[in-house]
């Protein structure tokens, strides 16, 4: 909702105790991550706080950020004989190596976290269990979304979201308020990234939007929509009026923004079609055609998505990139024209779904040199063997 100019009142007073002094001791981190264990929660309602339990997330000590995309990971494949189950076991080793020697601020699950079409009713959210273990073992907080295969009839994206929050407490995915974002697409949401935790207002927000798709859970089963519901438009207003009607009156300053969304956009379609292999590097092989994009899996449907789009790339200031996965065989980014923004395909992460020779496995790596938004970011892709590829640098440059 917007907020009200009582609440704004609120929020000013509240952060005005709070910059005399008077904070209240965030909880603590599990053992590790010292710094982030530093991290202070601000008395301020509850709309622009939105994690009043968990600790804050900040930019390091030496000022930047990284995060690391682990997308498609396509747990509980064939678990009727031994393949599917050591597909699992290849992909949390990967996770477990990338982790290890990435040492992200961030982790990003850009959706697809299981193959629900062949996982069974009574366990299927113990899949998430094993997905978000390597996370609580390095003590890395994390966010996901939601692809069109964790909507299937043994699993829907509400009862993930779910289990996720009860498994990890570094967890920081949330859902939408009743109403907003359609059947099945109850996850999205933003994360507010401080550059210092003492700092009133953040750096940059990370925004996090459920495109649905796959097929509503029980034994009546039907296909879901392939975009992000329309609603969600109004919410993308809403909440960036909100964040200006508060944190811009206590602390004028840019901040930045970063999108996450599992279904790429409609619109990425036709920028596929003028890439430039030397000047959008990365793996081309997903041909985007029916059901690559938003939706698109029922010709009819063409366009739904656009609401969201417009929204998107109308309201949320300082865009660095929108970031999606699904489409395993694709890498690259490049900028998209009507919007002027930059898209960025995920790397498949996961043994499971999937794949082709030479494709390989990995992860996108994100890095912020600066809380400044005029600034552009480092991102590449880091395969499991340690190679690196498709590195560029997302500015105002970038793709012109």
């Amino acid at each position: 909702m917007i907020l009200s100019c009582f609440q704004v009142r609120i929020l000013v007073t509240s952060l005005a105790f709070f910059y005399a002094g008077m904070v209240k001791a965030s909880p603590s981190l599990p053992r590790g991550r010292s710094r982030q264990a530093e991290f202070a929660a601000v008395d301020i309602p509850s709309h622009l706080n939105p994690y009043p339990d968990k600790p804050r997330v900040t930019f390091s000590s030496s000022g930047t950020f990284k995060l690391t995309v682990f997308s498609d990971l396509h747990y509980g494949e064939n678990p009727w004989d031994d393949w599917g189950p050591e597909q699992d076991v290849n992909s949390t080793r990967l996770m477990r190596n990338v982790l290890a020697t990435e040492k992200p601020d961030y982790v990003v699950l850009n959706g697809d976290l299981i193959t629900g079409e062949d996982t069974f009713r009574e366990n299927s959210t113990t899949l998430i269990d094993r997905i978000v273990a390597p996370l609580n073992e390095a003590k890395i907080p994390f966010s996901s979304t939601q692809g069109n295969h964790d909507n299937e009839p043994n699993i829907t994206h509400l009862e993930e979201i779910r289990r996720e929050q009860r498994d990890s407490y570094l967890s920081y995915t949330r859902t939408l308020p009743a109403g907003i974002g359609g059947e099945g697409g109850e996850g999205t949401y933003w994360v507010p990234i401080y550059e210092k935790a003492t700092d009133l207002t953040p750096a940059l927000i990370l925004w996090f939007f459920d495109s649905r798709g796959g097929w509503s859970p029980g034994s009546t089963s039907v296909p879901l929509p392939d975009w992000v519901d329309a609603s969600v438009a109004e919410w993308i207003e809403q909440e960036t009026v909100a964040m200006e009607a508060g944190w811009d009156l206590v602390e004028k300053r840019e901040r930045g923004a970063l999108a996450f969304v599992h279904i790429p956009p409609h619109a990425i379609e036709n920028v596929q079609k003028t890439l430039n292999s030397t000047l959008d590097p990365g793996l081309n092989a997903d041909d985007l055609s029916q059901g690559s994009t938003q939706a698109t899996t029922d010709p009819s449907s063409v366009g739904n998505d656009q609401p969201f789009w417009d929204a998107l790339n109308a309201n949320i200031k300082n865009l660095h990139a929108v970031i999606s996965g699904h489409d395993h065989g694709d890498e690259w980014c490049a900028r998209e024209p009507t919007k002027d923004v930059i898209f960025c395909f995920d790397k498949h992460s996961g043994y499971g779904g999937y794949s082709s020779p030479g494709w390989g496995h990995g992860v996108r790596n994100i890095v912020f040199s600066s809380a400044d938004p005029a600034i552009g970011l480092e991102t590449w892709i880091l395969l499991e063997d340690g190679q690196t590829r498709a590195r560029v640098t997302l500015d105002g440059n970038y793709g012109r």
